[in-house]
């Protein structure tokens, strides 16, 4: 399996469809003849070379990819890697990514304000609350080039982005929800942990979305109780989209990535010759 255990970096090494000429067909097809990394593709395409991609281009891409993964620069993936495949990305630079996840008083941002957020990424996990350090979670994300959260393409960051205009998110974005419907797991967040035994919800068990608001408002009555309880609440629908992401990069390079290596030589690459 090439996810996210073991060398993190040998799923970008077996991806091909953000290089010249090579589309999702083309690489699954050299994936079949034994091609799996960049060396090996650089050996067939100098020696039969790829359709619609001139050797020139191919090896500057090829380079390019190299020297990106050298320097550790995850925003050149997420520039020429399809959206649809930036769940690529993860295993080679787990360390970079933030899983993030906001409460907030509505589901309009203009409607509602955001009350507690809680970044997890980089050994540390970190939850702002309004009128404490809401203020300073913007340059926290900035130190992260990847980004996941649960629907946060569609509710999270729009709400951030009118909450501090000036917030930029981070350039590669991994939307778990959309990631888990790839598999097969569709519906809540919740419902997904149940369904895989995976997460932990110790001490938070049975809190939703409402209850959460509710939280939100006993704790500005004056409750600090109520607040450590929508801390922990937060924390653990954040900490738990890592075994999550975890769980459908497997999967997915399970599904649709290389299979395990075969013995023999590598074969020529598809329409280049016989």
């Amino acid at each position: 399996m090439v996810g996210a255990s073991g060398d993190g970096a040998r799923l970008l090494r077996a991806t091909f469809v953000h290089l010249p000429g090579i589309g999702p067909a083309t690489e699954a097809e050299l994936w079949r003849r034994g091609v799996r990394d960049w060396t090996s593709l650089r050996s067939v395409a100098a020696a039969r070379g790829i359709p619609r991609a001139p050797p020139d281009r191919m090896e500057a891409a090829l380079a390019a990819s190299e020297r990106a993964l050298a320097e550790r620069d995850a925003a050149w993936f997420g520039r020429h890697l399809p959206e649809r495949e930036h769940w690529r990305i993860y295993p080679g630079f787990r360390e970079r990514t933030a899983f993030l996840d906001i409460e907030t008083t509505g589901l309009s941002p203009y409607e509602g304000i955001v009350t507690v957020v809680t970044v997890h990424g980089g050994g540390s996990t970190r939850t702002f609350v309004a009128g404490e350090d809401l203020e300073e979670l913007p340059a926290h994300l900035g130190r992260f080039p990847i980004l996941v959260t649960f629907n946060g393409s569609r509710f999270d960051v729009p709400f951030l982005a009118v909450t501090f205009p000036q917030f930029v998110a981070p350039p590669i974005h991994i939307d778990l929800r959309f990631v888990l419907y790839r598999i097969g797991l569709a519906g809540g967040l919740k419902r997904i942990e149940a369904t895989l035994g995976l997460g932990d919800r110790s001490g938070v068990e049975g809190v939703d979305g409402l209850q959460a608001v509710r939280l939100w408002q006993e704790y500005r009555r004056g409750s600090r109780a109520a607040l450590d309880r929508l801390v922990r609440y937060n924390r653990a629908d954040t900490t738990n989209l890592e075994p999550l992401l975890a769980f459908a990069v497997d999967e997915l390079a399970a599904r649709v990535g290389p299979a395990p290596a075969a013995r023999g030589p590598v074969a020529a690459a598809p329409g280049a010759g016989g």
